[in-house]
């Protein structure tokens, strides 16, 4: 499936070479060195692979603020693999983090991964389903806690809806992995946990979400 891509590189080479492999792969891209042109952009892609260093903005707000506004699917490509910005992409709502210098086939492969839950994330669920007070609403993908509406990221509303879609009952962590992010790569472990905590700080209901040891986790109290 050709995917319009967004590059946002400030490097010629780089942006260069990843965007005539990925042409050469069927896949049209637009290039943008600048994050400003990065926000005038982006409705008109499929997917954005992001760097962080740009000249004019950082790309972590340039990240803020897409998706503050849209849900396309982003992809953070950049050479900052320490902890902090890891944990801070994808609280911001990126969909992947990948560290330079990356294999074009694992770029293709997380793309086409990428691209893949965000056409099933469109295809609406009609359900909503009730925990406590706690109001999961699947085709919305809105999350009510005592009647108020609580700022999920996607990855935090995508770990819920695999849990809500089974109440009570356990789920492993494999499955929440294969589930949420389509293959269980390494990166991911860490990732799912950083989203959990986001996820069970903005529920606010202790016990409500259960971790079991060794396993995975369980939404509902025993």
């Amino acid at each position: 499936m050709a995917v319009r891509v967004l590059l946002v590189e400030d490097d010629a080479g780089v942006a260069g070479a990843l965007a005539e492999s990925l042409h050469a792969r069927g896949h049209p891209v637009t290039s943008v060195a600048r994050g400003a042109d990065a926000l005038h952009h982006h409705r008109a892609a499929d997917l954005v692979l992001l760097d962080l260093g740009l000249p004019d903005l950082d790309g972590l707000d340039v990240l803020r603020k897409i998706r503050a506004v849209s849900p396309v699917p982003v992809i953070v490509l950049t050479a900052r693999g320490d902890e902090r910005s890891v944990v801070r992409g994808l609280r911001l709502g990126a969909d992947d983090y990948l560290t330079k210098p990356v294999r074009l086939a694992e770029l293709l492969a997380r793309m086409d991964a990428v691209v893949r839950r965000a056409v099933a994330r469109a295809t609406p669920a009609g359900d909503v389903v009730h925990v406590e007070d706690v109001e999961i609403d699947l085709a919305a993908r809105r999350v009510l806690v005592a009647g108020h509406d609580v700022g999920l990221t996607t990855k935090e509303f995508e770990i819920l809806a695999v849990l809500a879609a089974r109440p009570g009952t356990a789920v492993s962590r494999q499955q929440l992995m294969d589930e949420v992010w389509g293959d269980a790569y390494l990166a991911v472990s860490r990732s799912l946990d950083v989203h959990l905590t986001g996820l069970r700080a903005k529920l606010d209901r202790p016990g409500l979400l259960t971790t079991i040891r060794g396993f995975g986790y369980r939404l509902g109290r025993d």
